[in-house]
């Protein structure tokens, strides 16, 4: 494979380097993803056993909602300090007062706030997947050219001669393949991992609303 590299002409060798570049930038995106996913649904499942143990929500609030580290801590810990924050307001209703929509909305933006971030890179991903082949196409033309080209000012087309030129080419279509395959399979898994955890963040935050719509109507009673 070096050979092929070395042999190859300049435009064959770039379209090589930037194919390489691009596959070691999406094996680093696919551990790195794999190993969020992994490490986000640990913290969830830990926070999750912590919330329906029974315990004070203010002492959760206090020890992981105030300065999240995850992102259902995040979801938790925005709606609890909105609703904390309207229930010190001096009369104010906490059933119809507004507090309840407010808790929905600041939990849905913390949500979309949350999943931008896992989601970042994944658009890499996205686009190497399609783009690769036809980059590493283009790099097989491009040899293919130069290799006539060799056979034009030879004016031999022994095999020895036509052979090379076509090795070079052809892999640089092998290396997009290489590239695009891993890409586009894992961003089918990834997408996938992350729309089950965004479907996870809103069931937790519809429990934990209706947990605080009763909690507001107990008060208010």
């Amino acid at each position: 494979m070096w050979a092929l590299f070395m042999h190859a002409s300049i435009v064959v060798k770039l379209v090589m380097i930037g194919l390489v570049s691009c596959s070691v930038i999406v094996w680093a995106i696919i551990f790195d993803k794999f190993m969020t996913v992994r490490r986000v649904n640990r913290q969830a499942n830990d926070f999750e056993e912590r919330f329906w143990a029974g315990g004070s929500l203010e002492d959760l609030y206090e020890s992981d909602g105030a300065k999240p580290v995850h992102p259902m801590a995040a979801v938790f810990g925005a709606a609890m300090g909105e609703w904390r924050r309207s229930s010190r307001i001096s009369g104010i209703d906490l059933v119809h007062g507004g507090v309840q929509d407010r808790v929905n909305r600041a939990m849905a933006i913390t949500i979309t706030r949350e999943m931008d971030r896992l989601n970042r890179w994944i658009i890499f991903l996205a686009t190497i997947g399609p783009v690769a082949p036809f980059i590493g196409l283009f790099g097989t033309v491009w040899g293919i050219m130069h290799a006539f080209g060799s056979i034009a000012a030879m004016h031999n087309t022994n095999l020895s001669v036509v052979a090379p030129g076509i090795s070079e080419a052809l892999f640089a279509t092998a290396i997009g393949l290489v590239t695009a395959i891993p890409a586009v399979i894992a961003y089918n898994v990834i997408s996938n991992s992350m729309s089950v955890f965004e479907d996870r963040l809103d069931a937790f935050g519809t429990e934990f609303a209706a947990i605080l719509s009763r909690q507001s109507e107990e008060r208010g009673a």
